[in-house]
Order: C-alpha cells, then sequence, then structure tokens
C-alpha cells in the first residue's frame, strides 16, 4: 500500500499540515496565554496604584484603620487572595489577612528576591520584574502576585507622623496577589479548542489533499498504468481518455500517439507479411502451373495442326486449347491480384484516365455496338492516383459492362464530378479487431456487396452471431438470433470471447450496452447493442468534418445482377459469367479503390442494368 505514489504523497502533505498546524497552534496558545497574563498583570498594576492613591491620605495622617478598612475592603474581592503593605524592612504592617500581620516576609520566597539588592529595596524596577507566578504548593493553583513601590514625596516627609528623611526614596512596597484560576481555566480551554481546531484542520486538509491528489494525480496515474499492462497485453486499442493540459494529461496524449503509432506499425508489419507470403503463393503459382500449362498449350496446339484430316482429333483438341488458355488467364489474374502493390501515386487527371482506358477496349465495345456516353465535368481538380492501376479499374469495369450488354448492342454512360460529403453514412469500416487484435471483419457474410461486423452473442446457454453494417451511419445491422437479448447479455468477440462492451458507458438513446471496435488506426467506432437504437460513434471520422471527393459512375444498359449475387460480385473466384469469367476481376477493382482510401458501390436491377459509383478521396496523401 506505501508504496503507491498517491499514498506518498497523502502521507507527506498531511505530515507537512501537521507540523505547520501543530507549530501555529502551539504559538497560538503561548501567544493567548502570554496576552492573558499581561492583561491580569495590567490589571493588577491598575489595583496597586488605585489602593495606593485611596491610602494616602490616610497615611500621611496615620489613619491605620482606615488603611486597614480600605485593605480588607478590596481583599474582599474576588480572585484577590491577598493585599499586604510592607515597609522597607520588610515588615508586613497591613493586610487583608489579620494572622500574618508585624511577620517579617521571607525574601526569598514568592520571588521577591527580584526587587532587592543587598537587602534594600530597589528605587525604579519595571512592573515585568514586580510581577512574579507562583504556587503555594506544587499541587495548587497558580497565582500572579505584583509589588508596586511606595515612593517618598515631599508630603510623606514633612508630614506631622513620618520622620522619613528626605534622601529615602522608597518607604515601602504594596503587595497584591491575585488568584490565575480564571485565567488559566481560559488557556485551557484555549488549548481544547485550538487542538480540536488542529485536529479538525488536519483531518479536512487531509481529505481535501486527498481528493486533489486522487484526482489530479493517483487517476490518471492509474489511467496510465492499466494502459501500458493493456499495451504489454497486446491491445494496442486502449485509449486513454483526455486528462486535460498539465503535464499527466500531455503525458497521456503521448500515450495515445504512442499506441496508436504503433498499432499502424504493427498494421504495416502484418500486411507487408501477408502481401509476402501472397508474393511466395503467387510465385509458387507460377512456377508449378505456369509452366506445365505452358507445355500442354504447345502440344496441343502442334497436334492442332497434325490432325487437321481428323475432325474428330480437332474438336477434342480444340477444346484442350480453349481450356489451356483459360486456366493460363485464371493464373494471370490470380497473379493481379496477389501482388497487389502500394499505389504508386501522383497528381492525374481523372478524365484524361478514362479516355485512354475507352481507347484501349474501342474496337471491342465497337464490334459488341456499345456505345459509349461521357458527362464528365469539366475544369476537375486532379486527384492523387496510381494512373495505371485506376486504368486497370476502368477498363476492367468497361468489359464487364460490354459483357453484360451483349451482342444487341447498349449504353454504357461515365459521370464525373466533384462532391462534398459528411462522412456519416459514406464512410466504410474496412478493418475493426478485437482488444486482442482478432479481425471482426467477417468475408462471408455481405451488407449490400460490403463485407460486415461480425459479433459472437452469449445470453445464457444461448449463443449466436449478429453482424453490424460496415457502412458509418447506415445502421442496417443483421440480428439473427433465436433468443432474446437482456441487461445479462454480452457481446464478445468470435475468436478469443473477450468481450467488446465498453464498461462504464450505456447508450444515450436507449440505456443499452455499447459495443467497442478499433478501427485499426482510425480511432474507435461504438455502436449500441439493440437492434431498435441507431446510436453511432466514430470520433475520428465525425472529426474531418465535410470532404471532398471525386465521383466517377459508371453504368450499363446491360442484363443486371440478381439480388441474390450482388452480395458476392467482389468476392474472389466469384463470377455471373460462368466459363467465361475468372471472378477476380472485381476482387482486383476493389483492391485497388481500397488502396486508394476510396469506395466503390454497386446499384443494379435484373432487366434494366447496373451502375458502379466510385469515390475517392480529393485531398490524399501519396
Amino acid at each position: 500500500m506505501f508504496q503507491k505514489i498517491g499514498i506518498r504523497l497523502i502521507i507527506a502533505v498531511a505530515f507537512t499540515a501537521i507540523v505547520i498546524i501543530g507549530v501555529f497552534a502551539y504559538f497560538n496558545v503561548e501567544s493567548h496565554s502570554t496576552g492573558l497574563i499581561k492583561e491580569v498583570e495590567r490589571h493588577a498594576n491598575q489595583l496597586s496604584e488605585t489602593v495606593i492613591s485611596s491610602t494616602r491620605f490616610d497615611m500621611m495622617l496615620n489613619q491605620r484603620e482606615r488603611i486597614q478598612e480600605i485593605i480588607n475592603t478590596i481583599g474582599q474581592q474576588q480572585q484577590i487572595r491577598d493585599v499586604r503593605i510592607l515597609n522597607k524592612e520588610g515588615i508586613i504592617t497591613y493586610s487583608s489577612e489579620p494572622s500574618i500581620i508585624n511577620q517579617m516576609v521571607d525574601k526569598n520566597a514568592e520571588a521577591c528576591y527580584a526587587c532587592h539588592t543587598a537587602d534594600e529595596p530597589l528605587e525604579n524596577i519595571s512592573i515585568t520584574d514586580r510581577t512574579r507566578i507562583f504556587k503555594l504548593h506544587p499541587d495548587s493553583s497558580r497565582f500572579i502576585g505584583i509589588i508596586t513601590p511606595i515612593n517618598n514625596d515631599k508630603s510623606c516627609w514633612e508630614a506631622d507622623c513620618h520622620a522619613h528623611p528626605s534622601d529615602q526614596k522608597v518607604l515601602g512596597v504594596l503587595d497584591i496577589t491575585i488568584s490565575l484560576d480564571d485565567v488559566d481555566e481560559n488557556i485551557i480551554k484555549s488549548e481544547i479548542e485550538i487542538v480540536i481546531f488542529a485536529i479538525v484542520a488536519i483531518i479536512a486538509v487531509g481529505f481535501i489533499i486527498g481528493f486533489f491528489v486522487r484526482r489530479w494525480v493517483v487517476s490518471p496515474v492509474n489511467d496510465l498504468l492499466n494502459g501500458t499492462q493493456q499495451v504489454s497485453m497486446g491491445n494496442l486499442n486502449y485509449s486513454i481518455k483526455d486528462m486535460g493540459e498539465d503535464e499527466i494529461g500531455k503525458l497521456g496524449q503521448s500515450f495515445n500517439n504512442m499506441t496508436k503509432k504503433l498499432a499502424e506499425a504493427r498494421m504495416q508489419l502484418f500486411q507487408s507479411d501477408k502481401m509476402a507470403s501472397l508474393g511466395r503463393l503467387a510465385a509458387g503459382v507460377a512456377h508449378e502451373i505456369n509452366n506445365p500449362l505452358t507445355g500442354v498449350l504447345t502440344y496441343s496446339s502442334f497436334l492442332l495442326k497434325r490432325t487437321k484430316d481428323n475432325p474428330e482429333f480437332q474438336e477434342d483438341l480444340k477444346v484442350i486449347v480453349r481450356e489451356t488458355m483459360r486456366s493460363r488467364e485464371i493464373v494471370k489474374s490470380l497473379l493481379d491480384f496477389a501482388r497487389q502493390s502500394v499505389p504508386k501515386k501522383s497528381n492525374a487527371d481523372i478524365n484524361e484516365i478514362i479516355t485512354k482506358s475507352i481507347e484501349v477496349i474501342e474496337n471491342q465495345l465497337s464490334m459488341n455496338k456499345v456505345k459509349v456516353v461521357k458527362e464528365t465535368a469539366e475544369h476537375l481538380p486532379k486527384i492523387t492516383v496510381d494512373s495505371n492501376q485506376m486504368q486497370q479499374v476502368f477498363i476492367n469495369l468497361l468489359v464487364n459492362s460490354s459483357d453484360a450488354i451483349g451482342k444487341n448492342g447498349g449504353t454504357i454512360s461515365i459521370s464525373t464530378k466533384k462532391i462534398s460529403l459528411s462522412p456519416f453514412g459514406i464512410a466504410q469500416i474496412k478493418k475493426a479487431s478485437c482488444p486482442k487484435r482478432h479481425s471482426l471483419i467477417d468475408p462471408e457474410y455481405k451488407i449490400d456487396g460490403i463485407s460486415a461486423l461480425k459479433v459472437k452473442v452469449i445470453s445464457g446457454k444461448n449463443s449466436g452471431i449478429i453482424h453490424l453494417d460496415p457502412i458509418y451511419g447506415k445502421h442496417r445491422n443483421h440480428f439473427d438470433l433465436d433468443f432474446e437479448i437482456n441487461a445479462n447479455t454480452d457481446f464478445v468477440c468470435p475468436e478469443c470471447n473477450l468481450s467488446l462492451v465498453q464498461k462504464d458507458k450505456s447508450c444515450p438513446k436507449c440505456d443499452s450496452k455499447i459495443l467497442s471496435f478499433d478501427i485499426n488506426g482510425q480511432g474507435v467506432y461504438e455502436v449500441c447493442s439493440s437492434k431498435n437504437s441507431n446510436y453511432e460513434k466514430w470520433d475520428f471520422v465525425d472529426s474531418s468534418g465535410l470532404s471532398d471527393f471525386i465521383e466517377i459512375k459508371i453504368s450499363d444498359t446491360g442484363s443486371g445482377i440478381s439480388n441474390e449475387d450482388l452480395s458476392k460480385i467482389f468476392d474472389p473466384f466469384f463470377s455471373t459469367k460462368g466459363q467465361k469469367g475468372t471472378g477476380l476481376g472485381l476482387a482486383v477493382i476493389w483492391g485497388i479503390i481500397d488502396n486508394h482510401n476510396g469506395t466503390i458501390t454497386v446499384d443494379s436491377e435484373v432487366g434494366r442494368g447496373t451502375a458502379f459509383t466510385i469515390r475517392l478521396p480529393l485531398n490524399q496523401q501519396r
């Protein structure tokens, strides 16, 4: 427990507060005590002066009874222990306690020695030196005594009753002793109040410091510690919440940037690994299949020439040649698909690329009686693309449209324009993963032709799979479950059963659980787990605002594509052309558009035609 930085800080601050408040309390009590003593001392001095003034006239007339009566009256006041008048020899001549009259005072008792030097009274002493605080015995209460000199002035030595010489300065002293019971009680009360205040202040300061230390230090440090633990377990999707603009907050921002870059680096490494494997596969295919096919094609073509007079052999050999040629095209398409390298992008005019693509297949289009209608926008800004790859995309789409139109002829329309779109309803989730980096994209299940997100649902002993719309904002989710979702239902990764539910957060619209996905370098995507709610949030995309795109639309008047096949057309090796197609053309197109951070969608109706819409971001990096 004491190894935690928060506990150490709280203890250090609490100890400092104890020392400071303790010192303050001590000096406060001392100051208060001193002040009370000074006040009693001032009061006693004033009383002494009053007694001397009150008895002065009676002393000059030597009216001893009146003097004693005055002293008795004053001595009866509360808290006054004794009032005494001592002559110059130290004999008590008057006292509120009659039993001690005419006794010699012990000059060494009650700190009385402060008023005498060599048995002679001092002529001029300060009020501090005239004051003494003492106890009669160790268990008694305290008393304060003040001795006031009775000076010999002219009226005294000229009086008839005195025979004091004029050079005698002091005739005697007035000694008043006052009990300090009330003062001590007040001091004890003040000490208790100060101690209580100090304890309350220390506790309050401890709680306040603890609160702010926990808020400003402990919680952020725990978040950072939890983040490092998550990263150490391989969860590069973990993101620390905003902790402000102080040093710890900036450390959290640096941590998020670090994990983001690590995730991107890992994905790049994974992608490079995958591409290397595909490259090795392609090389193996080229070596193991293409070479034998070349031999088969060579010998079958040679036999075809030698069997001109044998029609039966001719038909069989033509089949062999035709199928061998088709196999070679499949191998070529497979190689094209496998080696989708990083595009070599440069600034290019998309209209010029379309024009060149049409020129390449112009003869084929003419033979099929296909008319091309261009409605391209003028003065389009140049876009950063790989011109060769984009030309390959347009050629493949034009050839597919021509094949769909058939021999009876038809029209292919091509349009281009610049558009500005909000990412909501447009942005596509192409990669998503769980905290352990398992992919949540299901290539086998399509929503509107695009691979959906796959989530496993567990409710008691029941389990099933739901698919979420990969287009941000569309919310065309498929909940194909044979059981009801309740508060105890969990949503997990299908691979590792790790929960995808975001803790301590619920849907602001329906209070259901929120699912969270890492979008691999593009922040976190949140979606409500209820099929009746349309709540979605993707801060990375929302923060970008409106984006500019070049939209290319290629539509034809061909046979169209059925709804059943529409969701599969971008799958590798799926073809609607039967034996004529390899099923890799649209898969290659998808890969090229994806590498350009663009999107491709298709709309089709059987018997009326098909339209492909490509959107390429205008301001993308090379």
